[in-house]
């Protein structure tokens, strides 16, 4: 199914994206760490899979991908840079933000 590797990307981004903007969380105020947290692993290593894509060492296959690229990589393998820091950092604020005031013995 060529729309496996979006549908993973999908279900992962579905509930942080959600709920990253309750109120009482606060995460959309700090925009500088979303930004960072995405921007930082974003670059490292989309240049990284295309040079080792581009090399031969690694590929996609295609019957797991739209066949929408970019750089020589498939929009799925772009869009996993944004949505996974976005998700582990949305993680981290939440257990932040559920353990605030408990003594951690």
């Amino acid at each position: 199914m060529q729309t496996e590797y979006f549908i993973v990307l999908a279900v992962c981004a579905a509930a942080p994206l959600v709920l990253s903007f309750s109120k009482k969380m606060d995460f959309y105020k700090y925009p500088s760490r979303l930004i960072y947290t995405i921007l930082i692993p974003f670059v490292i290593f989309t240049v990284w899979d295309y040079f080792v894509t581009a090399r031969g060492h690694w590929s996609f296959n295609p019957s797991y991908t739209v066949g929408f690229k970019i750089l020589g990589l498939p929009i799925e393998e772009i869009l996993f840079f944004i949505i996974i820091p976005f998700c582990g950092l949305f993680t981290w604020e939440s257990v932040k933000y559920f353990t605030r005031g408990k003594d951690t013995e």
